[in-house]
């Protein structure tokens, strides 16, 4: 079977102008929405300096033709002020975002551009829906997806690699179910500049691709996947000052790879139950499927997302289980497509053909429902758009004082703001010596497990030297 005999059922018209402009405005509008709830959040200090300041780093470096060192990270691990954003992951794909900077330089330039990413998914997913259900259909699928919870909470929380993530598997499914294999396989192949793991979902589309019977291609597809993923993992980062360990999660498995396969083989039912092992999971697991009414299950589409879901669920890493963060967005184009897909099968087995307009007025009324649930939903209650007006003065007149140029150890809600014009480390219980250093002694930020904590730093770093020149609200300034 190839591209050409799957479930399209309906041909493919010339494509309207009128349908060019109103898919253009669905995707200008989420853009924008999308664009407001990052940038309120940056301007209002509830952004985060992990990891908004990791990539502006990177993106910055780029647009001034340098390496991508990331000294927030370096400092973190304690590995140097050159650790390069390739080693922590293997996003070089980050380069494409250094025209974003050439015309503002600084973070929101990022979360613009994460926005417009995101949303550029949506004329793929219409053409998809469109030649397999027809137009109605694919404006309520398109809108479901702009609304959907993963892309929520992932413009919500910064800015991450997985922004370029939806529009590439649109354009590998859709140009592939279009028999345009050439596009289709260039963005399969640019997933494996996204990060270290997308050879996970180039395999994955590989098994799609041998299930629909192009079995040569789809095993030429899993073997590019395996090969990305020891070519960054094995050799690049290793090369470049990475360690591997940073990336196994999976030490109730084994102490590496090897031991891993061990582990299943002594218990493989164990294996096959831990990604049900907690709630979490499950709750994260049901939210993947119900935007489709579980139909993305009928669909061998689903494939292409089964790698990057069991590296979650497998792992011991208990914030890649939730669905509060980015992690699902990688995800979220490939289950929409799999819903399409497995209508298509359902209404063959049962002969109904009226199915499409009540799953596809389901699927948009579904992403409605979640809205209040997620992140959206902060966009229509106004005090998000006002914030904590005390702590947003004090923080402002905070960062104001430090001087341009300087290393500043950072709160993570002040890194955002410091780090156009100042080499921003975050500030944690590890000193650096940093001639300046700005936090928060009155709620608690990351790292650290308490307010107490934080204050207890500030405290020790004055006993060490340091000079208090501002503090008020709980937001405080030291100068060595």
């Amino acid at each position: 079977m190839t591209a050409d005999t799957l479930t399209a059922e309906h041909p493919t018209p010339a494509r309207p102008r009128r349908h060019r402009y109103a898919v253009g405005l669905i995707a200008l509008v989420a853009a924008a929405v999308y664009s407001l709830l990052g940038l309120v959040k940056l301007h209002t200090f509830r952004a985060s300096t992990f990891d908004l300041v990791i990539v502006d780093q990177a993106v910055r470096n780029y647009s001034r033709f340098r390496p991508p060192y990331i000294p927030v990270v370096g400092g973190w691990h304690e590995r140097g002020m050159d650790y390069l954003q390739i080693v922590d992951h293997f996003s070089p794909i980050y380069a494409l975002l250094a025209p974003f900077y050439w015309v503002h330089d600084g973070p929101g330039s990022l979360i613009v551009a994460q926005a417009l990413l995101f949303a550029a998914a949506i004329p793929f997913l219409w053409m998809f829906t469109r030649r397999v259900l027809g137009v109605p259909p694919a404006y309520l699928v398109s809108l479901a997806y702009a609304l959907s919870w993963p892309i929520a909470q992932a413009v919500a929380f910064d800015a991450h690699e997985v922004m370029f993530v939806p529009l590439l598997t649109a354009i590998m499914i859709e140009r592939y179910h279009a028999g345009r294999a050439l596009p289709a396989f260039l963005a399969m192949g640019a997933l494996l500049l996204v990060k270290e793991d997308m050879g996970l979902m180039v395999i994955g589309f590989g098994l799609y691709l041998f299930v629909v019977g192009d079995r040569f291609r789809g095993a030429c597809c899993a073997l590019i996947g395996v090969a990305g993923i020891m070519l960054t993992r094995g050799a690049v980062i290793p090369m470049l000052g990475g360690d591997t360990a940073d990336f196994w999660a999976y030490n109730h498995l084994g102490p590496d790879l090897p031991g891993a396969l061990l582990g299943i083989l002594r218990d493989p039912l164990g294996t096959l139950l831990l990604p049900f092992s907690e709630a979490a999971k499950v709750d994260t697991l049901i939210l993947l499927a119900w935007p489709t009414l579980l139909l993305c299950l009928l669909s061998p589409l689903s494939l292409v997302a089964l790698p990057h879901v069991l590296e979650r669920m497998l792992s011991d890493r208990e914030l890649w289980w939730q669905a509060d963060f980015q992690y699902s967005a990688f995800t979220v184009v490939i289950l929409f497509c799999a819903g399409v897909d497995g209508l298509t099968r359902l209404r063959r087995w049962l002969r109904r053909d009226d199915l499409t307009p009540v799953w596809s007025a389901a699927v948009l009324v579904v992403a409605l429902t979640l809205v209040p649930r997620f992140a959206l939903d902060q966009l229509y209650q106004p005090d998000f758009y006002k914030g904590d007006q005390a702590k947003i003065a004090a923080a402002s007149e905070a960062v104001a004082m430090v001087p341009d140029g300087v290393v500043v150890e950072a709160g993570n809600s002040f890194g955002p703001a410091l780090t156009r014009r100042a080499t921003v480390l975050l500030f944690t219980g590890k000193a650096h010596d940093a001639p300046w250093i700005v936090a928060d002694t009155s709620r608690w930020e990351f790292p650290f497990g308490s307010a107490d904590e934080q204050r207890a730093q500030v405290e020790e770093r004055v006993a060490r030297g340091y000079t208090k020149v501002f503090d008020r609200d709980g937001v405080v300034v030291l100068r060595r």
